[in-house]
């Protein structure tokens, strides 16, 4: 469920038997995706919109048919353990960066609480209705760029979106199309590429690629826990920070994203000790 932002992420639901619906802007327009369990545990996929045979085709990738998880090998004890309890992880490639970067960039020094909202407020408002019956089940196409470009400051202040992100967002919308790009590349020049646009840095644009490229090296530096849930798993340290976490994490060079995967996956993590974040509603500032 990488894709999903939130229990209530306009652009994807998931259906009381299992069936997986997903909205999403290709680069031949909207589409809509239906993913269902079929007969002798076949997937069964269907879509909708112009972008549907788009949606179609990458659909393997989508699926994790790109990844090699045979090139793993565990280092550690608690990382085989959930290699062998996750034997099916794979990673998945959208091979569309926008859509990923953005909820991202709001993800950016707040709580997902906040960021999920923020997302689902602004693509129930400026988003489309889903093409065919993805419609009717309330899933929503995430705005085109020249949208996000043109959304009112006002508007960013209702969604709880500061000045900082909100800019970001912009800038990245702008020149989308060379954001897209990256989808194509490896992942140093990936992530040169999102990172040339101010506001999106190291956090960012991992996040991103782990999902529009399944880089399975794209580890997530900048985490406020990441870095204390690998150091508590691999070393019983609970204060790692992200220089010691890339330290403990070079055995998985060219894996280390997915060594974080199966890591979390795993549950282990440090006691909390500092409080919650608080919530910042500047909507109502």
């Amino acid at each position: 469920m990488v894709l999903r932002r939130g229990p209530y992420d306009p652009a994807f639901q998931a259906a009381a038997d299992g069936t997986l619906w997903r909205a999403s802007r290709t680069p031949l327009g909207p589409a809509t995706l239906r993913l269902a369990q079929g007969a002798g545990g076949a997937l069964a996929a269907t879509a909708w919109g112009p972008g549907a045979d788009w949606a179609l085709d990458t659909l393997p990738a989508l699926l994790g048919a790109d990844d090699d998880p045979a090139a793993f090998v565990a280092h550690h004890p608690l990382v085989a353990e959930s290699l062998r309890r996750h034997r099916g992880l794979r990673l998945v490639r959208t091979g569309l960066v926008l859509e990923s970067l953005i909820p991202s960039i709001l993800e950016q020094r707040v709580t997902t609480e906040e960021a999920y909202r923020a997302w689902r407020l602004l693509l129930r408002r400026f988003g489309e209705p889903a093409p065919g019956p993805g419609g009717e089940l309330g899933l929503c196409v995430p705005p085109e760029p020249r949208t996000w470009v043109l959304l009112p400051s006002w508007e960013w202040h209702l969604a709880g979106v500061d000045g900082k992100r909100s800019a970001a967002v912009v800038r990245a919308a702008r020149v989308a199309r060379r954001m897209e790009e990256a989808a194509a590349m490896p992942l140093p020049e990936a992530l040169a590429r999102l990172q040339a646009v101010p506001g999106i840095g190291p956090w960012t644009a991992a996040e991103t690629l782990q999902r529009s490229n399944g880089a399975p090296d794209a580890v997530t530096v900048g985490d406020l826990h990441l870095p204390g849930v690998v150091g508590h798993a691999l070393a019983g340290e609970r204060d790692a920070d992200d220089e010691r976490m890339l330290e403990l994490l070079a055995p998985y060079a060219g894996q280390r994203y997915r060594a974080t995967r199966l890591i979390l996956l795993a549950g282990v993590v440090p006691p909390r000790r500092a409080p919650r974040q608080r919530h910042a509603r500047i909507a109502r500032l």
